[in-house]
């Protein structure tokens, strides 16, 4: 059974209010520059617990190491705004695939979150009381396009990749990509669903992704799929389950930027 998942229209990206509300109705998706000066790095990696600070520390280079810091530092002050609680008070637990979720919010409306970083710049998807997947990826053009999505695409997905011209490859390659990684994060269920099981158009603007669902008919219907326009050379997507929501793209604020 195939059944179509809408694909909405990108909310441009402005910095946030003073005061951030989260409506169940609303998607909040973040964008963030991990590029940030070294007194800052050092704020964030205060506000990590003692696991995060040694994840990071085990990391062999200065340049991913901060990145870590900063992306885990910023996701922390993100939900600590929207809960208002200080970010080195919040605990994650994990699922059993390694989906991060907030220890101790449980209730129909709590706080879902998914996050993606690719070469200094990372996405952050917030919502209440619905899953969210989201994927970022910078566009490779010395990548093997046609032969991974042999390994990992459905044959049509692959047919479709094939038949576009050469010099277009590189990106609808991604933009099936990052549909189907936030798809399957929003799942929560990792690799364990495959990713040639499900489809996703190729095609740029259409206002549609399939998915292929043969065990579960409905599947398709609980779910929206949008690419995000999230910053030149880079590919995004956003998976949230439901629909009637609304998306809010609001760019953080660095170190630089607060300070003027």
């Amino acid at each position: 059974m195939k059944a179509a998942a809408s694909i909405s229209s990108v909310s441009p990206w402005s910095f946030p209010p003073n005061a951030l509300e989260l409506g169940c109705d609303e998607v909040h998706v973040w964008r963030v520059a991990l590029d940030e000066n070294p007194p800052q790095v050092l704020s964030f990696l205060r506000s990590l617990a003692a696991g995060e600070q040694a994840r990071a520390m085990r990391l062999h280079f200065d340049r991913d190491r901060e990145h870590f810091i900063v992306a885990r530092g910023v996701l922390r002050a993100i939900l600590g705004s929207y809960l208002n609680r200080a970010p080195e008070c919040l605990s994650f637990s994990y699922s059993s695939h390694g989906k991060p979720f907030l220890t101790g919010e449980s209730n129909r409306d709590a706080i879902r979150f998914n996050v993606s970083h690719s070469r200094g710049v990372a996405l952050y998807a917030v919502t209440r009381g619905r899953e969210v997947g989201i994927d970022l990826e910078r566009i490779r053009f010395d990548f093997a396009v046609t032969e991974i999505a042999e390994r990992f695409f459905s044959p049509p997905e692959v047919a479709a990749l094939q038949a576009l011209p050469a010099d277009r490859q590189q990106q609808a390659f991604f933009r099936c990509w990052t549909c189907k990684e936030a798809y399957i994060k929003a799942r929560g269920e990792g690799l364990s669903l495959p990713l040639d099981q499900f489809e996703v158009s190729l095609a740029r603007g259409n206002p549609t992704a399939v998915l292929n669902t043969p065990r579960d008919p409905s599947e398709a219907s609980r779910w929206s799929l949008q690419e995000l326009n999230s910053a030149p050379g880079y590919a995004a997507a956003l998976a949230v389950e439901g629909h009637c929501w609304r998306l809010r793209c609001w760019q953080w604020l660095d170190s630089t930027e607060q300070s003027v």
